[in-house]
């Protein structure tokens, strides 16, 4: 082998190398166990009390077709009888009326929820049947919650409310409370002298500041300090707290695993220390919130909602990707077939590639293979019905089509095509297959980013930042865009008005979400990326 041989093989081999490390190395550190602090929970060792729904896959509170059977709710009080002394429930539709009866017999105590809102029919036959719970099952039911944050709802007033707990109070023998979060209650100090004690929320990363998970226990604490000198001779109940597991970041809060974990392990560490009583939201994961909340719904529980299995094991380390093995090997198997299909392209076109095309096939693969397993991993998370899956899988063809496409494309010194060669007449279309693939895949790139932008410049609360596959389909356009000399043709009119759009989006949304947000900070960096690619594009002269 001569030596000219021997560098054309040794090149792409030792960059091939460094992506392989880079992919292993970013998925080593990506799946890194995060230590938690000691804390035993166990049959000697319970929690206080966590919100329960039995909602499964498929089911929801929503419309009246839902009717939760009893082997399930038998299958749960199983589950919480190991971990917990008590649960919290929140109405007695969907055959919610059977828990108290069902949680009884497996040694569980409940709060009792009687959900009230703007409809008065439905609010009395809610009292009726919690009133009749609650003299029936007296050792069980331990207390009332009439009403669950239906202030904040402004579906029914204060002085309505007072009544009505005045009216179960006169009915059972339990403590009667109202649960809001806890500003609400500095609003209506009238209800104070209503209630039996004060029922507050306190979720760090619904605040209209949100907090992080690292301030989170910190906040709840300053909180009830605040609630028990302003509320003084009343029992606090703190009747929600916790943190999601899964979703976007709202500023400076992030939802993981691990910052789930680490928020109820130092909140339980908080309540033992200074004897106080908290309730956890919430045992299972519930799917149904994701239609109502977005991605970050459907994850505040401490059981999985699908498996019913346990998240993390109290005091052990939690990783945030307990797969990454699997999801690095992915990686580095993606980059290799990255580096072959561009290998093969250089074979055909019998022309050897210079290092700058291979340097930019390494960033394709480094690219590619990064994210595909993160892409892979958050399908199921974020995608909610027919078209949120419909939506992930394109972002994921893409996202898988996109490095490999460039890839070659470098190697054969080509560009991408114009959108007007890819949408013309068929009599004027590509002829070439290749750059028809090439052209396909950046027009729906381009389609589903400003898709998602506008999503989060006009409806932003509940959309997620969806960073990787986006990063495994933007960069290899750029880098392509950049690398390969561009024909001497006009600029074209419909990517000169994505580019534009883009480049709005990405100005309104990182001020929108703010700076301490990296996924939205990464988020927009890709609109530019994408926007710069686009407005770099020539049409063919002619």
């Amino acid at each position: 082998m001569n030596k000219q041989s021997s560098y054309r093989l040794g090149l792409p081999a030792g960059l091939f190398a460094v992506a392989a490390i880079f992919i292993a190395a970013l998925w080593w550190w990506l799946g890194a166990p995060v230590a938690m602090p000691a804390l035993e929970i166990g049959r000697s060792h319970k929690l206080e009390c966590v919100s329960y729904a039995p909602f499964r896959e498929g089911q929801n509170p929503l419309g009246s077709g839902t009717r939760i059977e009893r082997w399930q709710i038998e299958d749960d009080m199983a589950h919480l009888a190991g971990v917990t002394h008590c649960i919290r429930t929140y109405a007695i539709e969907h055959g919610l009326d059977q828990v108290a009866e069902i949680a009884g017999r497996h040694g569980l105590r409940v709060i009792q929820g009687l959900w009230l809102s703007s409809n008065a029919a439905k609010n009395q036959l809610e009292i009726d049947t919690v009133v009749k719970l609650a003299n029936l099952y007296p050792e069980t039911i331990r207390s009332i919650v009439v009403g669950n944050e239906v202030l904040l709802r402004g579906e029914i007033s204060a002085a309505d409310l007072a009544n009505i707990i005045r009216g179960v109070k006169a009915r059972t023998k339990v403590p009667v409370t109202y649960a809001d979060v806890w500003e609400f209650w500095l609003r209506h100090r009238e209800l104070v002298d209503v209630v039996d004690f004060v029922t507050i929320h306190i979720l760090p990363y619904w605040e209209d500041i949100p907090i992080s998970a690292r301030d989170a226990v910190a906040h709840i604490d300053s909180i009830r300090r605040h609630m028990v000198a302003a509320l003084p001779g009343k029992e606090i109940l703190l009747g929600e707290t916790g943190y999601p597991s899964q979703g976007r970041m709202r500023d400076v809060a992030l939802p993981s695993p691990s910052n789930q974990a680490r928020v109820l392990h130092e909140v339980i560490e908080l309540a033992r220390r200074d004897r106080f009583r908290v309730n956890l939201i919430e045992a299972f994961d519930q799917p149904w919130k994701r239609y109502l909340e977005g991605t970050v719904g459907g994850y505040w529980g401490l059981f999985d909602a699908y498996t019913r299995g346990q998240k993390f094991e109290w005091g052990k380390p939690v990783s945030d990707h307990p797969l990454w093995r699997w999801q690095a090997l992915l990686g580095v198997g993606f980059a290799a077939l990255v580096f072959g299909v561009a290998s093969f392209a250089e074979r055909r076109s019998r022309k050897p590639a210079a290092p700058s095309q291979w340097a930019g096939v390494c960033l394709c693969a480094i690219a590619g293979g990064s994210m595909i397993g993160l892409a892979a991993e958050r399908m199921p998370i974020e995608s909610l019905g027919a078209g949120g899956w419909m939506r992930s899988a394109a972002f994921f063809a893409v996202a898988a089509a996109a490095p490999l496409l460039a890839s070659v494309a470098l190697i054969r010194d080509m560009p991408a095509p114009g959108f007007s060669a890819v949408l013309a007449r068929r009599d004027a279309r590509l002829r070439d297959p290749f750059l028809l693939a090439l052209g396909v895949t950046l027009i729906a790139t381009t389609v589903l980013v400003i898709q998602t932008a506008l999503g989060l410049v006009f409806d932003p609360r509940y959309k997620d930042f969806p960073y990787a596959p986006m990063s495994a389909a933007i960069i290899p356009f750029l880098v392509l865009s950049l690398l390969v000399t561009r024909p001497r043709g006009a600029r074209q009119a419909a990517e000169i008005a994505a580019s534009g759009l883009l480049t709005l989006s990405a100005i309104y949304v990182l001020p929108n979400e703010g700076i301490a947000n990296w996924q939205s900070v990464w988020f927009c960096a890709l609109l530019a990326a994408l926007a710069l690619t686009l407005y770099r594009a020539r049409g063919a002269p002619g």
